[in-house]
């Protein structure tokens, strides 16, 4: 992944990235077919790039990763999910503007 990039991940990648993260991973669950799913996509890839080496950002195919998106409930897409230490800490269901992930994830 480059600096500030947001990365595609499998549940394999994303429990070894969860796990290992020295910086708190946001997770976006979503799907290609879901439009609020479109317009999150840019607003966290500029999260990303605005907040590079404070947070990972992933993205989790929910159509492609059943397994993982079960394991954590996701029954609405997007699903926006913290992460710090390989453990949840908040999760925001729906689309959302940079400034209310920012608030909601201390980044502000």
């Amino acid at each position: 992944m480059s600096a500030g990039g947001v990365q595609e991940v499998n549940a394999q990648e994303f429990d070894r990235i969860i796990s290992t993260s020295t910086v708190p991973v946001v997770a976006d669950f979503w799907a290609p077919w879901c439009g609020p799913c479109r317009m999150v996509g840019p607003v966290l890839e500029k999260l990303a790039s605005d907040h590079a080496g404070k947070v990972s950002v992933v993205k989790v195919n929910v159509d492609q990763n059943q397994e993982l998106a079960a394991r954590y409930g996701i029954m609405s897409i997007p699903t926006v999910i913290l992460f710090s230490g390989g453990r949840l800490v908040k999760q925001l269901i729906g689309a959302r503007g940079q400034e209310d992930y920012e608030a909601e994830f201390g980044l502000a």
